[in-house]
């Protein structure tokens, strides 16, 4: 999971990028709210984290921004010293997902950043098998099986399908895909990612007639449509 993280001390922001990276995430910091808020309008994250007080825009006014304004808004922790109960409502009502407060012990906040990916991601993403439409994908084998034959792909294509299928209908951005599946800036590879859509996009034969389109966003990343063919004209041409 990729989770950003907003905070204008620098020990807060240290201390919580090491119990994120040792739960096996990706990292992302921010020392202000604008910087944060422009991040989330060209990228895509799992979960954000705000402190309260900050430069620029402060949690709560990104949390509000965020809701009304970033398409599929990702879950929010807020982790501020603030402990007022009405600062927890208020959170709360803007659309907080979880409130914490500082200072706080490294488990209990890893295990709140848990629950909240539990409920927000759902625990399909941890099955062995998994069904989307006419395909069926095996993780622990790697292999995906569509209409009775099984397609053989590279371990990233495979990685990569599964990626887009867990969150399809979700528009994910180029430098989410290339952190979470290659480890690395989308800056780095941009063609081995393009090469690397093609490929599943004409192996799974992902078009609407079997339900599913990858669909580009220019200038920011790809989408993995969900097609119902009997709706969508192009799929019975």
């Amino acid at each position: 999971m990729r989770i950003a993280i907003a905070d204008d001390d620098v020990t807060s922001l240290a201390f919580l990028e090491n119990v994120v990276t040792g739960m096996g995430h990706i990292c992302a910091k921010f020392a202000d709210g604008d910087r944060l808020s422009a991040a989330l309008l060209r990228d895509t994250f799992d979960l954000v984290m705000l402190d309260w007080n900050m430069p620029g825009k402060t949690g709560l006014e990104v949390l509000e921004w965020m809701r009304t304004t970033v398409e599929s808004s990702p879950p929010v922790i807020m982790l501020t010293a603030r402990t007022a109960k009405r600062d927890v409502t208020d959170a709360l009502n803007a659309g907080a997902d979880d409130y914490i407060c500082k200072p706080e012990e490294e488990g209990v906040i890893a295990a709140r950043i848990a629950a909240v990916l539990r409920r927000t991601t759902g625990n399909a993403s941890m099955d062995k098998i998994a069904e989307y439409g006419g395909y069926r994908l095996d993780r622990m084998a790697q292999t995906i099986r569509h209409e009775g034959e099984d397609i053989v792909l590279t371990a990233k294509e495979f990685e990569l399908a599964d990626l887009l299928f867990r969150n399809r209908d979700r528009t994910l951005s180029r430098a989410y895909i290339m952190e979470t599946i290659w480890r690395t800036s989308a800056d780095l590879a941009t063609r081995t990612l393009d090469m690397h859509i093609s490929r599943v996009r004409s192996k799974l034969s992902l078009k609407p007639e079997n339900g599913f389109r990858i669909f580009t966003v220019f200038g920011y990343g790809y989408r993995l449509e969900t097609i119902d063919p009997a709706k969508d004209p192009v799929a019975t041409e």
